[in-house]
């Protein structure tokens, strides 16, 4: 995909007035990603020219930042906390029965494209654990029922959305 015309305009005017244009390699990242969805090869090179550092530099940066989304994704990303204390408080069952109820394994998307299912380590909501964030918004505590009700929830407000 390609970057629309005014996101370049914009970003290559705020990287010109930077003391230190490597600073915005992550919010250059997640304002592409947030036109075309992800951060493709052809993106992150022009990412790479604009702040002139090399391409793996940001391929780097953009394979270890777990927000950063290096191909497609469902319309829902589910980033589900698998820290220590979310282990504790039933990760496993929590992620075996949404891999069920979804059909994708860890990292995987829907075939509908609606969900991806994604691991995360701390999201920082350990006081609501076990913890998810779908599209950044918090869930939690977490029970199986309530997962069931969550995806429920936005398949309804997906299929609202295509009508």
């Amino acid at each position: 995909m390609s970057i629309p015309e005014t996101l370049k305009t914009e970003w290559k005017c705020r990287i010109q007035q930077s003391d230190h244009p490597r600073e915005l390699v992550v919010d250059v990242l997640l304002a592409i990603q947030g036109q075309i969805g992800y951060v493709d090869d052809q993106a992150l090179r022009e990412a790479a020219d604009w702040l002139q550092v090399d391409p793996l530099e940001i391929e780097e940066i953009a394979t270890f930042y777990t927000f950063i989304y290096r191909e497609p994704v469902g319309r829902y990303v589910i980033h589900l906390c698998d820290s220590v204390i979310c282990w504790l408080g039933g990760y496993d069952a929590l992620r075996n029965h949404l891999c069920r109820k979804l059909g994708i394994a860890l990292g995987g998307t829907t075939a509908d494209g609606l969900f991806t299912l994604l691991p995360v380590c701390c999201i920082g909501y350990c006081d609501r654990s076990p913890a998810m964030l779908i599209n950044g918004k918090v869930y939690g505590p977490l029970t199986e029922e309530t997962l069931d009700r969550i995806l429920s929830e936005l398949r309804v407000a997906a299929s609202d959305k295509e009508l």
